[in-house]
C-alpha cells in the first residue's frame, strides 16, 4: 500500500466494510460446514461426536491463538498480523478440503481456527483504535450487519453445494472467501495503530496486562455477556443441523433456509441496536436484547417439553434468541475492550479465548447429549438464555456510565 493511502483517514463506510470481511470469517467458517455434517460423517465413516470435534479443535485452537495474535497486533501492528493470518488461513482450508480422513480434517481444522482467530482479534481491536466505545459500539453494528449478510448466505448456499457437489466443495468455497479477504486487506486496508507496544509480547508485562484486563468490572460484565449470548448461538449452530436433518427430517436446502431466517433476524436486530445505542448507550439496548434472548430460550424449551417436535418449533424461538443476539454482539465485544486503548488486542484476545473456551465445552456436551430428540438442543439454548439475562440485568446494569443512562 502507498504512503499515500495509508495517510488517508478510513471511512466508516471502509471500516465497516472491513469488520463485515474480517468477522464475517467466523460464520464462514462455523455456519457454511453446518448442512455438511451428516454427510461428512456418512462420508468418512465416522460418529456423530467425532464429527463435532471438528467444531471442537476449530474453536478451542481458535480461542488460544487469540492469546497469541493479540498481543503481537499490539507490537507490530493490526495489518501484518492480518496478512499472515489470512494466508495462513486459506492453506489450512484448502488442507481441509483435502483430508483423506476425519483424523486429518480434525487437524486441519484445528490450523484453520488458529489462524481464523487472527482476523477476528485484528477486526476488533481496529474498531478500538479508531473510535470511542460508544461510537464504536455503532460501527461495530454496522460491520456485524454485514456479517449477517454473510450469515444468512453462507448455510444457503452450503446446504446448495453439499447437494450437487458434496461436503468438500464447502471448503473449497471457505478459501476462497479468505483470498478474496486476505486481496482487500492488502490493497485496501492501511495500519490503524497510531503506536505500537514494544512491551506487549514480553511475558512479565503482559501477563500483567492479562490480569489487569481479567479483574476489571466492566470487562468481567461485557465478557460474560458475549460468552453467555456466544453459548446460544454455538449450541444451535453445532446441534441444529443433526436436530432439523437427522431428527426432524428436512433436506439440507431447508435446513439451509432454516439457518438463513436466523441470520436475517440477527441482522434486523443489528439495525435497531444502532438506533438503540445512540439514544440509550451500550447498557440499556444489552437489557433490552436480553429479554429477546430469554425469549427465545424458554421458548424453544417449552415447545420441546410440550412434544412439539416441527421444523417451526424449534425455527421460531431460534430467530427470536438471534434477535437478541444481534443487541449484545456489538455492545458486549466494544464493552469488554473499551477500557484498554493501549491493549486493545491483548483484550480482544481474552475475549475471545473465553468464547472459545464456552463453544469448546458446548461442542464436547453436545456430542455426549444428542439422543435423537430435539430435547438437548432446546434445554442447551434455554440454559445459556437464562444466562444471558441474569448477566445484563445485574452485572450489565451495574455498568452504567452514569445515573442518567439508566433513566433515559
Amino acid at each position: 500500500m502507498s504512503d499515500a493511502a495509508r495517510a488517508r483517514p478510513l471511512s466508516v463506510a471502509r471500516v465497516a466494510f472491513a469488520l463485515a470481511l474480517l468477522l464475517g470469517l467466523q460464520p464462514a467458517t462455523t455456519d457454511i460446514i453446518l448442512p455438511a455434517l451428516p454427510a461428512l460423517t456418512r462420508a468418512l465413516g465416522t460418529s456423530i461426536g467425532a464429527a463435532q470435534l471438528t467444531m471442537s479443535a476449530l474453536i478451542l485452537a481458535f480461542g488460544a491463538a487469540q492469546l497469541v495474535w493479540g498481543p503481537v497486533a499490539d507490537r507490530v501492528g493490526r495489518r501484518p498480523v492480518l496478512l499472515w493470518g489470512l494466508g495462513l488461513y486459506v492453506a489450512a482450508t484448502l488442507a481441509c478440503a483435502a483430508a483423506p480422513s476425519i483424523g486429518v480434517l480434525i487437524a486441519a481444522r484445528a490450523a484453520q481456527g488458529a489462524c481464523l482467530a487472527a482476523a477476528v482479534v485484528c477486526a476488533r481491536a481496529m474498531v478500538r483504535d479508531l473510535y470511542e466505545p460508544q461510537q464504536g459500539a455503532q460501527v461495530m453494528a454496522l460491520g456485524l450487519t454485514g456479517l449477517g449478510v454473510v450469515a444468512i448466505t453462507g448455510p444457503l448456499l452450503g446446504g446448495w453445494l453439499v447437494g450437487v457437489a458434496g461436503w468438500r466443495s464447502v471448503l473449497m468455497l471457505m478459501a476462497i472467501i479468505g483470498a478474496l479477504t486476505l486481496l482487500f486487506v492488502a490493497r485496501a486496508l492501511p495500519e490503524t495503530l497510531r503506536q505500537t507496544n514494544p512491551l506487549a509480547t514480553r511475558l512479565g508485562p503482559l501477563l500483567a496486562t492479562w490480569r489487569r484486563i481479567a479483574v476489571h468490572p466492566r470487562f468481567i460484565a461485557w465478557a460474560a455477556l458475549v460468552a453467555c449470548t456466544y453459548g446460544g448461538l454455538f449450541t444451535i449452530l453445532a446441534g441444529s443441523s443433526f436436530v432439523y436433518i437427522d431428527v426432524l427430517g428436512v433436506s439440507t436446502e431447508f435446513y439451509g433456509l432454516c439457518m438463513a431466517a436466523g441470520s436475517i433476524s440477527y441482522l434486523l436486530a443489528t439495525l435497531v441496536c444502532r438506533k438503540w445505542i445512540a439514544r440509550l448507550g451500550l447498557v440499556r439496548t444489552a437489557m433490552r436484547g436480553a429479554g429477546f434472548s430469554l425469549g427465545g430460550g424458554l421458548g424453544m424449551w417449552a415447545l420441546a417439553a410440550a412434544g412439539v417436535h416441527s421444523a417451526w418449533a424449534v425455527l421460531i424461538p431460534q430467530c427470536i434468541y438471534c434477535f437478541g443476539h444481534g443487541f449484545h454482539q456489538p455492545c458486549g465485544q466494544t464493552g469488554a475492550v473499551g477500557p484498554f486503548p493501549q491493549a486493545a488486542g491483548a483484550a480482544s484476545a481474552l475475549a475471545g479465548f473465553t468464547l472459545a473456551v464456552v463453544a469448546f465445552g458446548v461442542s464436547r456436551w453436545l456430542g455426549v447429549a444428542l439422543n435423537g430428540t430435539v430435547m438437548p438442543l432446546a434445554q442447551g439454548v434455554a440454559v445459556w438464555s437464562i444466562l444471558i439475562a441474569l448477566v445484563a440485568w445485574t452485572l450489565v446494569r451495574r455498568q452504567a456510565e452514569s445515573k442518567l443512562e439508566l433513566a433515559a
